[in-house]
């Protein structure tokens, strides 16, 4: 099974992703994770100087860095999914669809150059607005997290994606706990 988490940054995502990999193994599944942008490879810290502001590319060309940066994960994904494992990925596809969309890309042409990745079982957007994104990371945003009416129409691009069957909108603007029980009923409607 693969389960992303979605979102915007300070949305919990990783938090959540750790919460659900600690009660998955607890109950003695092998799980794997994995977060994106890898900044661990050659494109992964392509797309770091450019979030740094020490590359200048076109929304079109940071997306398919992004999407590229997946495509090197892709033959680790299918090998943990092939010997049975959970694979937890903090973002995937739906990130670049989101901020793609946010800066007038086609929503269908960044679906398609995603179409021959491992799509998820279960997708979590976790849903919390940009003012509280800001709230809880006052410094060392990148370009991204500063722009709020690029946020507005992140939030509003998972939203609309978080209406497709296999995805949960969850209310992110609450108590982490109270989030990780919403989580793990889902999933366990699915893995048990």
């Amino acid at each position: 099974m693969l389960i992303a988490f979605e979102g915007l940054d300070q949305s919990g995502k990783e938090t959540q992703a750790r919460m659900l990999v600690a009660a998955l193994r607890a109950g003695g599944r092998r799980v794997e994770t994995l977060s994106f942008p890898d900044y661990e490879t050659a494109i992964g810290r392509e797309i770091g100087e450019a979030l740094a502001g020490h590359r200048e590319y076109r929304a079109d060309v940071m997306q398919l860095l992004y999407i590229a940066n997946r495509f090197e994960k892709k033959p680790q994904i299918l090998e943990w999914l092939d010997a049975g494992a959970v694979v937890v990925c903090d973002r995937y596809v739906a990130s670049s669809i989101a901020y793609g969309e946010s800066q007038s890309l086609d929503p269908r042409w960044l679906t398609e150059a995603q179409r021959f990745l491992p799509q998820p079982d279960l997708t979590f957007v976790l849903d919390i607005a940009p003012e509280v994104s800001a709230a809880r990371k006052r410094t060392n945003r990148d370009r991204y997290e500063r722009d709020m009416p690029l946020l507005t129409r992140v939030r509003d691009s998972y939203r609309r994606q978080a209406e497709q069957p296999g995805w949960h909108l969850i209310d992110a603007d609450r108590a982490k706990d109270d989030i990780g029980r919403e989580i793990w009923e889902l999933v366990a409607q699915r893995t048990t």
